[in-house]
């Protein structure tokens, strides 16, 4: 990777603007002179989206499309780990297929549809970078301490779709990047119950700075990649 930021002027986009990092990134993005607009989609606000909503993910993209100018950079911020009905299994004993369901609905079903109808409206002329926020523990290689099964599985799957959805894009659309990034623990309500005593723990300032700093290095080779918070591929 090199660094090579989008070098047309347009719009940015995030997904899940409501959350720790969601709104780190959208004030970020925000203060870069690069963009036009920066427009913030969570289920509360002006602009409004539902990921298990499909008919809201489209007309989030119409919208998009409408708005007289490129979409640049995108970043899916969305996920759950015990929110939203979802649990952290410690083992399979847990395990429940209503549970299961619901987090392969946030953290896979609901980006993949994301990807159905934000990636046609990147522009072909220029870089543009779609990016949604994986989790290192979707690595099956990289898994040796097991548990959360529902969480772990729906992030691989997420995975596989960044993949198979980048080889598509590459075929129509070479100068445009979709990517997996892994953001490292956030300072969030959302890992507080996980957080281990020596474990590397970012505020959702930091992490967003370090997010947009890599999507700025990503070129066109890094399409279809899973990439940290520092730049480096993460084994699938």
């Amino acid at each position: 990777m090199h660094t090579e930021s989008p070098d047309l002027p347009g719009i940015a986009v995030v997904f899940g603007s409501s959350g720790g990092i969601g709104s780190a990134l959208v004030a970020a993005l925000s203060r870069n002179p690069r963009y036009i607009a920066v427009l913030g989609y969570s289920r509360s606000g002006p602009l409004t989206f539902d990921l298990t909503d499909e008919a809201s993910i489209a007309a989030a993209a119409t919208r998009i499309a409408q708005s007289g100018h490129p979409l640049r950079t995108v970043i899916d911020a969305t996920g759950a780990l015990t929110a939203e009905g979802c649990i952290a299994e410690k083992s399979w004993r847990q395990l429940d297929p209503e549970t299961m369901a619901r987090a392969f609905q946030i953290n896979t079903i609901g980006p993949a549809l994301l990807m159905k109808h934000i990636l046609p409206v990147l522009p072909r002329e220029g870089k543009s970078v779609f990016a949604t926020l994986s989790a290192r523990v979707g690595s099956i290689s990289d898994n040796q301490l097991g548990g959360w099964y529902g969480y772990r599985a729906s992030k691989a799957a997420l995975n596989q779709i960044v993949r198979t959805a980048a080889v598509e894009l590459r075929r129509n659309n070479p100068a445009a990047i979709c990517a997996a990034l892994h953001p490292g623990t956030v300072d969030t309500p959302f890992t507080k119950p996980f957080a281990k005593t020596g474990l590397e723990v970012q505020a959702p300032e930091a992490a967003a700075g370090k997010i947009l700093q890599v999507i700025d290095t990503l070129e066109a080779s890094d399409t279809g990649t899973f990439i940290d918070q520092h730049g480096k591929k993460i084994d699938w």
